[in-house]
């Protein structure tokens, strides 16, 4: 009778390409890991660290992709130790990704409604759009950057009519900053930045309410320390007066991920959309929001304001989505 044997040569070389699979699959994940690794200490650590570091931040809930693809690598390459590696990371980044800062509502009755509208209209090229959406939405502040000499000159024209009352910081490209009010205004310092970023005291219906503009320079390679330097700056102007109601608002260039913004959660001052329900929403970039991105523009309420609605418009030409929330002030107590 004949007998079938294995041919053991053929079967060694299965097992070989197995084998080099699974260490393939397993350098994968510890290169995807490792990457992960270093993001989530910083964040851990409450630093944003050296580039890549800041820039990769801004999407931090986006990293549960690559740490879940590792993580299947590391199951079929029967890495044990690496799957834990994986789960351990998984539940960082959930815990991470929860809301930073304080909630709940003002304890003292409201005595004014307002609505406010913040817009980044890539350096003018919105502007159109902007004075359409303003039209449209009605809002009673208006803060707009990379506001440059003809978009400030097409504001001027079109809504001084209904918003009279105006602090700017002319300049070209994206130095220049506009806040519009239909509240009278009086002048405020500011905060000194590369680009422009213009305060104002309002008068809400009797009450003086800070309005600061908000336009840091981006963490771009090489400028991560200005970056962190003028988000500083913003920090120390939320501080500077906590009895009076702040609305601080514009492109913050940073996510609740950065520690340099989270400094100026700090403060006590809270984030709108957050309070509206809607945190995390991205309004950066547009072109892939709001299936892609990150929330780096954000209206920053001290705990004198409710917000009951926050609604992020589309508009043309420009990168970011435009923010607009519904706030109540509140009579201190």
């Amino acid at each position: 009778m004949d007998t079938a044997t294995a041919d053991p040569s053929v079967a060694g070389d299965g097992a070989g390409r197995t084998g080099r699979r699974r260490r393939f699959g397993a350098r994968c994940a510890g290169l995807l890991f490792a990457g992960v690794s270093v993001v989530v200490g910083c964040r851990a650590a409450g630093t944003d660290g050296v580039t890549p570091v800041p820039q990769l931040l801004a999407f931090l809930p986006w990293l549960l992709v690559p740490t879940a693809v590792g993580l299947l690598f590391t199951l079929f390459a029967r890495r044990w130790t690496g799957a834990v590696w994986g789960v351990v990371l998984l539940g960082l980044l959930a815990w991470f990704i929860e809301p930073y800062g304080k909630t709940g509502d003002p304890a003292g009755p409201p005595v004014a409604e307002l609505r406010v509208l913040t817009s980044n209209v890539e350096f003018g090229q919105a502007t159109g759009a902007l004075i359409d959406a303003v039209r449209r939405e009605g809002p009673d502040v208006v803060f707009v950057q990379e506001c440059e000499y003809t978009c400030d000159a097409a504001l001027r024209r079109e809504l001084a009519g209904a918003y009279p009352h105006r602090r700017a910081v002319e300049g070209g490209g994206s130095e220049g900053s506009v806040l519009l009010s239909r509240f009278p205004l009086r002048a405020a310092a500011g905060v000194p930045g590369t680009m422009g970023m213009p305060g104002a005291v309002a008068d809400v219906d009797g009450h003086a309410v800070r309005l600061q503009l908000a336009h840091p320079m981006p963490p771009l390679p090489g400028q991560v320390d200005l970056w962190r330097r003028e988000l500083g700056r913003l920090r120390d102007a939320a501080a500077a007066d906590r009895d009076t109601p702040t609305v601080l608002a514009g492109d913050f260039n940073a996510s609740q991920d950065h520690a340099a913004f989270r400094r100026v959660l700090d403060t006590g001052l809270r984030d709108a959309a957050r309070l509206a329900g809607a945190d995390r929403t991205p309004t950066w970039p547009a072109r892939t929001a709001p299936a892609f991105g990150a929330q780096i523009d954000h209206v920053l309420v001290s705990d004198d304001f409710a917000a009951t609605r926050a609604r992020f418009l589309d508009l043309p030409d420009t990168d970011h989505r435009t923010l607009v929330v519904d706030l109540t002030l509140h009579e201190a107590t």
